[in-house]
Formats: structure tokens, C-alpha cells, sequence
């Protein structure tokens, strides 16, 4: 017999089951067991665990951002745009989130982040498997960004097959030319494993799309969406620009990486670019 009581004391018909022979099911449905226990500090210094525990949030980010372009991706494959736009259109309001992780971190000092930097030894962000797959599959593939990665064959096998397959941007491309539009052959064709670079005849199709919205307004609404992607994105990257600049200067980045040099680089590169350059021309 259930011993469960109400917030009053007494037993009541609207009180909810309290007793279970193991753990909850809210537990075995989200894992919070596992996920609250995950933090294994390495300093003894108390601002450590809002740098772990955030930076344990980005990666959660990642994985669902991953997945919803992925939706996205094999929607547009199989010309089910609405469904694409449903997976896009989710994954803006977790960019947002994603981005909004940056505000526990976004004011360190360097005496804060030295505090506990050196428990990272040679740990980097650059280094995250789930991130690598975002940014393949915005398009900025490297065949080189597969290296760290060699020691862990799961993830390695997952980031070679994501550096293989088309990305969003490619699925695009490929809808807009079956549905007519003069997307060059030799675009359609090029090698997928290779960064996308833009190209003049790509940027013409989306000028004539955006000079004349309604001869094709789900393509033009597609266009729109995947501005507010690459606006968010951006954002990404300028936010993590100006956390590592407060927090460390122009010292070289955990684990040998260029620190703000290369993350000043990053932020400069624009995702889908002829949508932006399009608009020049309309």
C-alpha cells in the first residue's frame, strides 16, 4: 500500500503517485542521475563548475541543433519542405538558447578563468565532435578538422560519414534546381567533402528569388529562414569572440590554438553566404 501523502498531510484522490519500486520514470525517461553527477572538477576553485556545467550545456545544444538540421536536411531530399521549415524553424529558437549560454561566461576576468584554466591542460572547445558536425553541415567541411578525433573510433566514424554526405546548404541547392531554378551543374556536382565556396551563378539565383518573392514564396520563405540560421550562428561566433577576449586577451588558446585569432577569423566567414551578397543586387 502506497504511503504517499499530500502537501497537507492528508491522503487525497488528486495526489500524485509518490511511490516506485525503483527510480522514477521521470528519471529513467531524462537521466538526471546521470547528468548532475557528470561534473568531476579538477580545481578547487568554485567558479570550475559553472564553467563545466555551461560548456556540458553547449554540448546538449549541439546534439539537438545536429539533429534538427539533419531533419531539415533529409526533408529537403525527399521535397518536404514544410517539414524542413518545422526543423529550421525549431533549431532558431535553440540557437538562441545555445547563445544565451554565453552570458555565465561572458564576463570572466582573466584572473577568474586563470583560476581554473589549467585544469583544461590541453582541452579546447575546437575540439568538440558535436560542434565539428554543426559547421559541416553550415558547410565548412575540413578533412583536417577528423584528426583529433582519430583516438575515438565512434566519433570519428560519424564525423567522416557527416564529411561525406551533402550539407544543409547542399540539400538547398539541390531542391532549388529540381524545382528549375539555373543552379550550376558544376556546383550540384562538386566534391562534398570540400568547404563550400560561393559562387556568382548561386548569387544570381538567389537575386532573381528575392527580386520577384511571389513566383516562388516558399523558396523565398526558405531563404529568409536560413538568414536568421546564419544570423544566429554569427552571433555565436562574436559572442565567443569577445568571452575569450575578456577572459584571456590575445594569450594562445587552450589546447594550442590560436585563441582570438582564430576565433576573429571564424566570425568574419558568413554561413549561406550569396543570401547575403544576393541582396546587393536586388
Amino acid at each position: 500500500m502506497s504511503h504517499a501523502l499530500d502537501a497537507s498531510g492528508d491522503g487525497g484522490s488528486d495526489t500524485p503517485n509518490l511511490d516506485f519500486a525503483g527510480t522514477t520514470p521521470y528519471e529513467d525517461y531524462v537521466q538526471a542521475d546521470v547528468l548532475t553527477h557528470l561534473q568531476h572538477l579538477r580545481s578547487d576553485d568554485p567558479g570550475e563548475m559553472v564553467f563545466l556545467v555551461t560548456t556540458q550545456v553547449m554540448e546538449l545544444w549541439f546534439t539537438v541543433i545536429v539533429h534538427e538540421w539533419e531533419t531539415a536536411s533529409k526533408a529537403l531530399r525527399e521535397d518536404q519542405l514544410p517539414v524542413a521549415m518545422d526543423a529550421l524553424k525549431r533549431s532558431l529558437r535553440e540557437l538562441e538558447a545555445l547563445n544565451a549560454s554565453w552570458r555565465p561566461l561572458a564576463q570572466l576576468t582573466p584572473g577568474q578563468f586563470n583560476a581554473y584554466r589549467a585544469a583544461l591542460g590541453e582541452g579546447s572547445g575546437f575540439q568538440s565532435a558535436m560542434y565539428r558536425r554543426m559547421e559541416f553541415l553550415l558547410g565548412d567541411k575540413a578533412a583536417s578538422m577528423l584528426v583529433p578525433h582519430r583516438g575515438a573510433p565512434r566519433v570519428h566514424a560519424e564525423l567522416e560519414k557527416a564529411l561525406q554526405e551533402p550539407s544543409l546548404y547542399d540539400e538547398v541547392l539541390s531542391l532549388l534546381a529540381r524545382r528549375g531554378l539555373p543552379v550550376p551543374q558544376s556546383v550540384l556536382d562538386r566534391d562534398l567533402s570540400q568547404r563550400y565556396e560561393p559562387s556568382p551563378e548561386v548569387e544570381a539565383v538567389w537575386t532573381a528569388l528575392y527580386a520577384a518573392p511571389d513566383a516562388h514564396l516558399d523558396l523565398h520563405r526558405l531563404g529568409e529562414v536560413l538568414t536568421d540560421v546564419a544570423e544566429l550562428v554569427w552571433r555565436w561566433r562574436n559572442d565567443h569572440l569577445v568571452a575569450t577576449r575578456r577572459a584571456m586577451g590575445a594569450k594562445t588558446g587552450t589546447g594550442g590554438s590560436a585563441g582570438v585569432t582564430w576565433l576573429e577569423k571564424r566570425a568574419q566567414k558568413n554561413v549561406f553566404p550569396e543570401l547575403w551578397t544576393a541582396r546587393s543586387h536586388v
